[in-house]
């Protein structure tokens, strides 16, 4: 992250300005046009650039942009989920907070939602390399181990593996925005209470008997 940050540093305003236009465009052309159609000139197309040289300006190939891709969805999406969570005063309010953000990002940001999903089918169908690091942070449960490791410290939740609580949390929200993506009638709401409901009710600890 520290090599990021300087190499971002080293940049004009108007060479980040371009990224970010370009990162845009990406997200639009994966979330219509799908991965597999998804190409250099689309990207161009799509943010009115003069030719593809201008992509490779900026990125030293697909990898590179698609990383920067993931990088924008995830930090817009930690940044939602974290204001929520924020607001909480309980660890079992924070991971209610940590669900319901999820499909809050999902209801107010679909085409990232589906860039981000279009990327993941890409690298899970071996169409490109060198995303490995990109696809582990995708994958990555350890805020929400932290939190519930924390919340078991504090008393608020039974003893539970976390990590196997934490899978069992993801699995559940990916599954919904699963069908969510097949079926845009879906009641996101609805679905973040009830889920946020039931992994209240399963995680929290049992009051003792005397």
């Amino acid at each position: 992250m520290m090599v990021k940050t300087a190499k971002t540093n080293t940049r004009t305003f108007t060479q980040n300005a371009r990224r970010a236009q370009i990162v845009q465009a990406a997200i639009e052309t994966l979330a219509e046009s799908g991965y597999a159609k998804t190409s250099f000139t689309r990207i161009s197309q799509r943010a009115q650039l003069s030719s593809t040289g201008m992509i490779s300006y900026h990125f030293s190939g697909k990898p590179e942009l698609f990383a920067e891709v993931v990088h924008t969805i995830m930090e817009k999406a930690d940044s939602i989920a974290g204001a929520r969570m924020s607001e909480a005063n309980t660890y079992r309010g924070k991971l209610s907070a940590y669900i319901t953000a999820q499909f809050d990002f999902v209801a107010r940001y679909p085409l990232h939602t589906q860039a981000l999903t279009e990327i993941v089918w890409m690298i899970r169908d071996r169409q490109i390399t060198g995303l490995e690091h990109t696809e582990r942070s995708i994958l990555s449960v350890d805020r929400l181990v932290s939190l519930l490791e924390q919340g078991r410290a504090a008393g608020e939740f039974a003893d539970f593996d976390c990590l196997a609580m934490a899978l069992a949390v993801r699995g559940a929200i990916t599954s919904v925005l699963g069908h969510h993506l097949c079926d845009v009638a879906m009641d996101l709401d609805r679905c973040a209470r009830e889920l946020a409901d039931m992994f209240d009710r399963c995680t929290r600890a049992v009051p003792r008997t005397p």
